[in-house]
């Protein structure tokens, strides 16, 4: 497999793994809306080739599917993977370019490597207990809930959709829950998400301790190989997967419609 096509296999793994309320496969762009949920979940992912000339239509034909839900048009801009073109097309029709976001992978050998197993226990001195449960708990949730907000109705339901197998690991220090995590297997890859930790624990290894439980969990499902995605700027998440065997393979951004470039 290629750069290029492992790219945009994580990508529409990753959409599977976040499932928009619409969904509308055109010629290979995916079109998504999810209404209340985190915005990066109702993005187009547009991947299928387009022929000369026709870009301008493609937008357009996306566009009118968010209008027709009453949204802005916003798309995922990877280069190399996207149609050559498709970013210019979208910054002359008045897109803006909006954060940057890095792809990074890492084998589980390298993840459960990196993290003394006794933290992965949570047998250390200070490191919380792991819990893992197939399905999000009240508990998971109002960790999630209080570091990112959000409509948590509208999460849960995007959780609902979830095909592939689920890992949620809550890190815990007696009955409070510090750090919560999400884990999806497909066809070889573990892709994390969800991953949160609340203001007192950060820098005290919980995160770490989560991303070391969901590697453990990917290997019991064959899925050795994991990816997620992080901004750019969000510097203590970036440390955190250098330190436990992440790398970029991937960059992309996104371009969203404003009304006065319509």
């Amino acid at each position: 497999m290629s750069g290029k096509e492992m790219v945009r296999s994580l990508q529409e793994r990753a959409a599977r793994a976040l499932p928009a309320e619409h969904v509308r496969d055109v010629d290979g762009w995916w079109l998504r809306h999810a209404p209340n949920c985190s915005w990066w979940v109702g993005t187009v992912l547009p991947h299928g080739e387009t022929r000369p000339g026709e870009l301008v239509r493609r937008v357009v034909q996306a566009e009118e599917f968010y209008s027709g839900r009453g949204a802005d048009a916003r798309f995922q801009i990877t280069p190399d993977v996207c149609p050559e073109g498709l970013d210019a097309v979208l910054e002359g029709r008045g897109y803006r370019r909006e954060d940057s976001v890095s792809l990074q992978v890492a084998s589980v050998e390298r993840v459960l490597g990196l993290v003394p197993v006794e933290r992965v226990l949570g047998l250390a001195p200070g490191t919380p207990r792991v819990r893992l449960d197939d399905r999000p708990t009240d508990a998971w949730f109002d960790a999630w809930h209080a570091v990112h907000g959000g409509d948590l109705r509208s999460e849960r339901d995007m959780l609902a959709r979830v095909k592939g197998p689920s890992a949620y690991v809550c890190a815990m220090t007696g009955d409070e829950v510090v750090a919560v995590g999400r884990a999806v297997a497909d066809t070889g890859w573990t892709g994390v998400f969800n991953m949160a930790t609340i203001p007192a624990a950060r820098g005290k290894g919980a995160a770490r301790t989560v991303l070391a439980a969901l590697a453990g969990w990917g290997e019991s499902q064959n899925a050795d190989r994991m990816y997620l995605q992080v901004e750019h700027g969000n510097g203590p998440a970036i440390r955190l997967y250098e330190r436990s065997g992440f790398s970029e393979v991937s960059a992309y951004h996104y371009r969203t419609a404003t009304a006065s470039g319509r």
